[in-house]
């Protein structure tokens, strides 16, 4: 593991473009040896892009490949390329009435505030933007190498001081820290099982999504502002976008509000989809007596 974080700490001395184009080889070469994942994600693309061939699809599961590879290379200068470096890399877009092309931390900090990042390849660089203007929380999956585990931790906390829970924390530690205006990086598009969960369409297929983000705006009084991710074209950077606060949320009908989510993702989804997370087995969970769309692979 040292020798593969040693080889990452080189890699991020390298231009963009050629990192990027390294990125985009390995991705291809996992397209074809990683059979079960890339079955995974042409499953979740014949569920949810049925109107698409299967040479389309096939297409777009390794155009993501492809996206995912680049975005773990590039990750290298996330964690070590100098501040000034990144600030050229990665241009904000924001929605009227905040501050054009500059992190809106006034609007994020004025009041609770879940910012809701769905699982695009580049949403680790949502979150070292926001990092290097103010402090943030999240969750956090604590690796089993606990090198690597240091390595992560000390990458996303480089900039400002970060609060990083576990789903073992639970829900108290998230609410303390909005409570103190301490903005909340939401994932809340993937499969964690029917535990705090309803099962909403996604592309038109039931998928248990948790209700989270519904259930803390409301116990918080927090606002939800979505920040989204993807790379500019021709290895450029990135862009970090920024959409308006939603008006009226969660409102009294949490199913409801976990639906409006589901739609808003499947919005963004469209308009990057080799960037979505299609290798997650997002509809694993099925309502009782319905098969799975998976083979027992892993």
């Amino acid at each position: 593991m040292k020798f593969l974080l040693g080889f990452m700490w080189l890699l991020h001395w390298l231009p963009l473009p050629v990192l990027g184009r390294i990125g985009k080889a390995v991705g291809s070469l996992l397209f074809i040896v990683m059979g079960p994942r890339r079955e995974i994600a042409l499953t979740n693309l014949r569920l949810t892009m049925p109107e698409l061939s299967e040479q389309q699809r096939r297409d777009l599961a390794r155009q993501h490949f492809q996206a995912y590879s680049r975005s773990v290379l590039e990750r290298s200068i996330l964690w070590w390329a100098p501040e000034a470096r990144l600030r050229k890399l990665i241009q904000v877009e924001t929605s009227a009435g905040m501050p054009p092309g500059q992190i809106p931390v006034a609007a994020m900090t004025e009041k609770p505030t879940i910012l809701l990042c769905p699982h695009f390849v580049c949403l680790d660089v949502g979150g070292a933007a926001i990092a290097m203007e103010a402090s943030a929380s999240s969750m956090y999956v604590a690796q089993k190498n606990k090198t690597f585990d240091e390595v992560l931790r000390m990458g996303r906390a480089r900039f400002k001081p970060v609060k990083l829970f576990t789903r073992q924390d639970g829900i108290k530690p998230i609410l303390r820290a909005l409570k103190e205006k301490l903005p909340y990086f939401m994932l809340p598009d993937m499969d964690f099982g029917d535990k705090d969960a309803e099962f909403v369409p996604f592309f038109g297929v039931p998928a248990a999504t948790l209700t989270a983000t519904a259930r803390i705006a409301a116990a918080t009084g927090g606002q939800v502002m979505p920040v989204i991710a993807t790379f500019l074209p021709d290895y450029a950077g990135y862009r970090v976008k920024f959409y308006p606060v939603w008006e009226n949320y969660p409102g009294t009908d949490m199913v409801a509000a976990t639906r409006r989510m589901n739609e808003f993702i499947e919005e963004r989804v469209k308009e990057a989809p080799a960037e979505y997370f299609w290798t997650h087995k997002r509809f694993k969970t099925r309502p009782e007596g319905e098969p799975s769309f998976y083979s027992n692979k892993r």
